[in-house]
């Protein structure tokens, strides 16, 4: 196969292993979605497991996607699942998976890895489906492009130019209001692109958003939380963790304001928190969104998190959508044959009918092309070309910072150097500072 856009050896790659489990189960940790594996406490009562597995299971829960009302493109109906997969971590540390439903219900077949190669095949590609719409709506529309605007709206409104935090977080919010009314015109409004090619297009968009939000939590944003909730500590060949850590802790360490005391009097910081807590979360405390800052660690963490969602986290769920969905089958956008019912009722005619039409996919591929392209004019972590500030202090702490992320950047690259696939998409030489695109 060609890819006349690919710069990268990764549409290749995937292109010659997407039928593997090993790839399956390595994309939930290192694809564009590494936001909804779990370690599993509880086995779901109706997937069988031995004993031998217990400890290294691992779940991936489609349940926002259950019941959603799914697109019609050209006429035909589109179908949608709600998957549950188990992965177990072997002993060669690889992630497979090791059993699939389409949605938890009695007249839904549990699928194995020992079932027929087309039985297994297609209970796996509607697991790629399901992600590939879950993902785009959630992972990054929602958790990357809508809270960069709310961080950007609050900014815009309550913080003067002069002030330390304004010249902190204006490089992280370029293009972002642009692209945004862009993707709202154009990408996901009545009869816009992504209602063209995907099978959660129109209604069933609005419905994944809106439960979507349920799931906003502060310690779903901040990297190192959510890797301790998710139980993923210590799970082998995890490289957006890794990397993700590391950027967190250079980032946290750039800025600090010097006493609580100052913190809580500035009333132009704190009507910036209160605004974000009020229209991004709604006001609702069960987010864990802080409403004030009272000491300096909480307005560091908090910026920190901006910062972070603003660059690194929009790199990571970005600019790998070419590369693992440029090979339609990896990630199909649709799928225009509900699941099977039965097993050993599919053939290989089944899953090539089951697969979205050749202009859907088109359209598909032109678009994860464009967002996952990098622009002319892109400006990346660390570099600040319209020097906010002028001070000593902070122009010390810039050139600290910039030597961080230039040892990260040389330690990924090494890092990189010995693997099959490599993982870039957090090197702070291609991370952005904001979302532009």
């Amino acid at each position: 196969v060609k890819f006349p856009f690919s710069e990268k050896q990764t549409s290749k790659y995937v292109c010659n292993h997407w039928k593997e489990d090993t790839f399956f189960g390595y994309q939930f940790l290192n694809g564009t979605n590494p936001m909804l594996i779990q370690r599993c406490t509880q086995l779901p009562s109706n997937l069988p497991v031995t004993d031998k597995m217990k400890g290294n299971i691992f779940l991936c829960d489609y349940k926002l996607l259950d019941g959603v009302e799914s697109n019609t493109i050209n006429g035909n109906k589109q179908f949608l699942t709600a998957p549950l997969v188990l992965l177990w971590k072997n002993n060669a540390d690889h992630l497979v998976p090791v059993a699939i439903q389409q949605k938890p219900k009695e007249d839904n077949p549990i699928f194995y890895p020992s079932d027929s190669e087309y039985d297994w095949l297609i209970a796996k590609m509607f697991v790629r489906s399901a992600n590939f719409n879950l993902y785009e709506l959630n992972a990054h529309l929602l958790r990357t492009h809508l809270l960069a605007e709310v961080f950007a709206v609050s900014l815009l409104r309550n913080l003067p130019m002069v002030h330390p935090l304004y010249k902190l977080l204006i490089p992280h919010t370029r293009y972002t209001l642009n692209i945004n009314f862009l993707a709202r015109m154009l990408l996901i409004s009545k009869g816009g692109t992504f209602a063209k090619f995907t099978s959660s297009g129109g209604e069933g968009a609005l419905t994944i958003l809106r439960r979507s939000l349920s799931t906003l939590t502060y310690s779903s944003l901040c990297i190192p939380d959510d890797i301790a909730e998710r139980g993923l500590k210590d799970v082998p060949n995890f490289y957006y963790r890794d990397d993700g850590l590391q950027l967190w802790e250079i980032i946290s360490r750039f800025y600090h304001y010097f006493t609580d005391a100052e913190v809580q009097e500035d009333t132009e910081l704190q009507n910036w928190i209160k605004e974000i807590f009020q229209y991004g979360f709604l006001s609702q405390e069960s987010t864990g969104i802080p409403q004030k800052f009272t000491t300096v660690d909480e307005m560091v963490k908090f910026v920190t998190m901006v910062i972070f969602t603003c660059s690194a986290q929009h790199s990571a769920v970005n600019s790998g959508q070419y590369d693992f969905g440029g090979w339609m089958p990896n990630s199909p956008t649709t799928m225009e044959l509900a699941p099977p019912k039965e097993k050993g009722t599919t053939t290989e005619k089944t899953i090539l009918e089951t697969f979205p039409s050749v202009n859907t996919t088109v359209h598909a591929m032109a678009t994860v092309w464009l967002l996952s392209k990098q622009s002319s004019d892109s400006i990346f972590l660390g570099q600040y070309p319209e020097k906010h500030f002028t001070e000593r202090f902070p122009l010390l702490k810039i050139k600290e910072f910039q030597e961080e992320l230039k040892k990260l950047s040389a330690d990924i690259k090494a890092r990189n150097s010995s693997l099959d696939l490599p993982y870039t998409y957090l090197d702070p030489e291609v991370v952005e500072n904001s979302v532009s695109i």
